[in-house]
């Protein structure tokens, strides 16, 4: 159970990262200076790029994860919805071990492309005798579970898509709340039913998540958590990037959320139901997957918990459970030509950059990036002023050549290396050799994918017609929507 403990105790340094220092980090004993060549092979390292073949609402996405933790305790998924054109992805972030963001990442997907189908497909699909990966194709999807416990998934699986079958239809909203539910009271029936230590561990450790759901203009973001997401939107007139936050963090700044869990519990518990920035003193994020030793009741612990981990499973001043909940909110917008991209990220990368700063930094690669594809001449008859005017153009833009031509890989390498001045490569190098021990009190994991929507496409679904703006200027700081 030292790995509870080790979560707990790091967690006030690490939300607290951007207040140190680049000095404090040189504080440390002499760390070896990695080159630019090794930083690049270390930051592209787990880098993913899927354009999509067929034109849609979607252009493409960029997806990269940098670790801390060892291993990696986030995990990402990505697929395409079958049956239907729409697209789904989400970003899991464990905690106490990758073993429940490993498995949520998968399982959810499935669940929800199965429950946002119309109900007479999937009772069209099940009469096929369909699978769980019958719903959805995944784009960089590498490993599956152990054989032994694949059925014991399975299973669970094909019992919840029979409930479905003989339910009404619900909105896109309330079907990704109720698989969120229902996938975590799965993980938990899995736990005590089959006395495993997997299913166990499943259990014991957690993960937020912030999960994507597109079909044709309408976007779904549902979280439950501290993971991020925002949205890249472009002013036409003024050609400025302006962000828009698109989920609610469940942590201690959400006074909403905290005054919720109050509500849920005695007046005598307000002194122990959240302390220090806790959930019972331990768990920062309000609401996760998993954690069960924050649900279960105190006699389920005593039976199940206590013979396998010992009595530091217990958290203080367990009274009245369940104290924790994986129930997401979940938000709707509907896309229109001015959005451009869609950012979600682990809180790695919200330790070191905001909203603002986030949607700046891809607005403007996206900007740089035109420099290297090739020179196009617009349409009609061209005059050798306008073509030596672009060329111009293309000259002056040399000097905003991106190092990363993946979006999500140059908002780590800003996240770690960012000075006044521009990108330090020695502040990037000593977070990237900060030794095992120490590398979590200063940076956590980071996962990052980021959506490019097809602005042209979008316009003509909507029936409107697509300005051509001048290239886009510097973002303005203004406050997320």
């Amino acid at each position: 159970m030292l790995k509870f403990v080790l979560h707990d105790a790091v967690g006030y340094v690490r939300s607290n990262v951007r207040e140190f220092s680049l000095n404090a980090l040189r504080l440390l004993p002499q760390l070896p200076q990695l080159s630019p060549y090794d930083v690049n092979i270390t930051l592209k390292e787990n880098e993913f790029v899927y354009n999509f073949p067929v034109e849609g609402i979607i252009r493409s996405y960029e997806t990269n994860q940098l670790g801390s933790n060892s291993p990696c305790e986030d995990s990402r998924t990505e697929a395409s919805l079958l049956h239907r054109n729409g697209f789904i992805c989400g970003i899991f972030d464990g905690h106490a071990g990758a073993a429940c963001g490993q498995v949520v990442s998968k399982r959810l997907l499935r669940y929800i492309s199965a429950a946002t189908l119309p109900r007479q497909v999937l009772r069209e699909q099940m009469k096929q005798e369909c699978t769980s990966q019958s719903f959805l194709k995944c784009h960089n999807d590498k490993v599956d579970f152990v054989s032994e416990i694949r059925p014991l998934y399975e299973q669970s699986f094909q019992r919840y898509i029979k409930r479905l079958s003989g339910e009404p239809s619900r909105d896109v909203a309330s079907e990704l709340e109720q698989a969120f539910i229902q996938l975590d009271s799965d993980l938990s029936e899995e736990a005590l039913g089959s006395n495993d230590a997997r299913t166990m561990g499943v259990a014991l450790s957690g993960a937020v998540a912030c999960l994507v759901h597109l079909e044709g203009l309408q976007l779904h973001v549902a979280s439950t958590g501290d993971c991020g997401a925002v949205l890249g939107v472009l002013d036409p007139e003024t050609n400025q990037w302006h962000p828009k936050k698109l989920n609610i963090e469940h942590n201690v700044e959400n006074m909403t959320e905290v005054s919720r869990i109050l509500g849920e519990h005695p007046q005598e518990e307000r002194e122990t139901v959240i302390r220090n920035g806790r959930l019972l003193s331990q768990l920062a994020p309000l609401r996760a997957f998993g954690d069960f030793r924050y649900k279960w009741p105190l006699e389920t612990l005593h039976k199940k918990v206590v013979p396998m981990f010992g009595e530091q499973v217990l958290p203080p001043n367990y009274y009245t459970p369940p104290y924790l909940t994986a129930r997401p909110d979940v938000q709707q917008h509907e896309l229109c030509s001015n959005d451009k991209f869609l950012v979600i990220a682990s809180d790695g990368l919200w330790d070191f950059l905001t909203p603002s700063e986030v949607v700046s930094l891809v607005g403007e690669h996206i900007n740089s990036k035109k420099i290297l594809e090739p020179m196009r001449l617009p349409p009609g008859d061209v005059k050798l002023q306008q073509i030596s005017e672009q060329l111009a153009e293309r000259k002056a833009g040399l000097t905003r050549k991106p190092i990363d031509q993946n979006a999500a890989t140059h908002l780590i390498r800003h996240a770690l290396g960012a000075t006044d001045y521009g990108i330090e490569h020695s502040k990037i190098s000593y977070y990237l050799s900060l030794p095992q021990d120490v590398v979590r009190l200063y940076r956590d994991d980071i996962t990052i994918t980021v959506i490019f929507f097809n602005s042209e496409h979008i316009a003509r679904l909507k029936g409107e017609s697509l300005p051509t703006p001048s290239p886009p200027t510097t973002t303005t700081q203004a406050p997320a929507a």
